[in-house]
This record gives structure tokens, sequence and C-alpha cells, in this order.
């Protein structure tokens, strides 16, 4: 995000190698003995890779585990991650490696540990308005092929709950539903709501609203195997990394940047 990499936080921050592994360093050293785990791109882009300096120096640190996304922060969301990444930093690491990027289905999920070699996954996109993908990972680790598809009224009766939930965390009921209202595309993707329900649903502001519209859904529908596999969340375009004045031209220097302490910038 621009306003993270700007102030040199996010993927921009393993660049600079010596300030990220103090930061990283000072994390360990303050967990007072939990793991510690890090999560990060590739690099900034194809020009400018970190993961493999950035996941000797976690290791270094104490880092118990390393998360790669496989794509740069350049490709945001878009096209297609790279798992011989992934790979490549499983082989340079003696700690274990997890994998993200890609992984819609729990089927996904076992390709990319077969193809990398990784000890686990880091799941994103995927579970946005698929909560049960976590089922359908646990079964598929287990080596039963059993998978969730809920009808559309076993996925209505999740949204009610998810909301709640949301409720319940917000401790206001407003904040809560309203929180919720970008969950609703994902969670009827496929599914024959129409767009007038859906965009009632989408600014909802109670509990009861939501509920009352919910309720108008067909509860027989099943699930729509027609999108199985296809991505969710963003995607997007490619675009160039905004950084901080003159950010690339010494890795080793140390420097705060101006705003990395602020709540937006992801150092």
């Amino acid at each position: 995000m621009p306003k993270v990499t700007r102030r040199g936080g996010g993927s921009a921050l393993p660049w600079k190698r010596k300030l990220f592994g103090d930061i990283v360093r000072s994390a360990v050293e303050g967990a007072s003995g939990l793991p510690v785990t890090i999560k990060m791109r590739i690099g900034i882009d194809d020009s400018h890779t970190t993961m493999l300096d950035a996941g000797r120096i976690a290791q270094d640190a104490g880092v118990a585990w390393v998360a790669l996304h496989a794509r740069t922060a350049a490709q945001r969301y878009s096209g297609t991650a790279s798992w011989d990444a992934i790979a490549s930093l499983k082989a340079a690491l003696d700690i274990p490696v997890l994998g993200n990027g890609d992984i819609w289905e729990a089927s996904d999920a076992l390709d990319m540990m077969a193809q990398t070699g990784c000890d686990g996954v880091v799941i994103g996109r995927g579970c946005l308005g698929r909560p049960w993908l976590f089922a359908d990972l646990a079964a598929a680790f287990a080596g039963r092929t059993d998978r969730v598809l809920p009808t559309q009224g076993e996925v209505a009766a999740l949204m009610l709950r998810h909301a709640t939930l949301l409720v319940e965390w917000w401790g206001r009921e407003k904040e809560g539903v309203t929180d919720f209202r970008k969950h609703v595309a994902w969670y009827l993707k496929g599914f024959p709501a129409g767009g007038e329900l859906r965009a009632a649903m989408a600014t909802s502001s109670s509990l009861a609203e939501l509920g009352d519209l919910l309720s108008q859904l067909d509860p027989s529908v099943p699930f729509p195997k027609e999108i199985l596999g296809q991505p969710r969340g963003r995607t997007g375009t490619p675009a160039k990394v905004v950084l901080p004045q003159n950010w690339l031209d010494n890795r080793d220097d140390d420097t705060i940047p101006e705003g990395a302490e602020l709540d937006d910038s992801g150092g």
C-alpha cells in the first residue's frame, strides 16, 4: 500500500537490511520466548528483490517461521503468484517456510506444498466469503477428500453469525454491521441473489435489517460449483511502488524514516 511503503514500511522495509534486522531482533527479544513469525513479499519489484536476504536475517535473529507471499510489492495482487520463489526461499533457509499466494481451494494448498516443499500455507484472499476453507484444509491435510459445499441457506446463516461477531468485536451494532457490508459480495458470489437484494444488504445498518434481508434468500439453492478455484478479493494491476526519497541508495542505512511510527505506516 502506498501509505505504508512511502514511509519505509511493509515490503519496502526489508530493502534496508540493517534496519530490518534491528527491528526483527527487537521483536524476538521482546517476545520473551514466544515464537515470532514474519510475512514478506518477494521484494519491491523484479529489480529489487529482498526475500533471500530478509529470510536469512530473520533466521539469524531467531524467527521461528517465515511466510512468503509470492508476489512483489509492485505486482500488488495482480498476475500469478510465483510459487518457484517459495521453493527458492525454502531451499535457502533451515527454519520452516510458509507459502502464500493463489490458494483458493484446499487442493491449491496441497499443490503448493508438493511443488515448493514449503512446510505450510498462509491463507489471505482465499477465505473471503469462504470461512469453511479452513475446514477443507484440515480435511485435505488429514488425507480426506470431503469438502464443504454449503447451500445458500447455510451461507446466509454464516453471514448473520459473522455480522453478529463483528458487532460483539466493535461493541456497537452500527459499526459492526457496517464493517460486515464489504463481505456481502464475497459470500454471495455465484449464488442467484438479485442485485437489488445484494445492494440492500450492502447498505444495511442493523442485525435485524440484515437478518430480514438474508431470510429472503432461497435456502435450498446448492453451492455454485462453477466458481470453485476462482480468485476472490482484490486483483488490480501492477504499479510503481511509492518509496521514501533516496530509499534505494544505501541498503545498510538504518535511519528510521520520518513517520515510520504512525499507525498506518507498517513500520
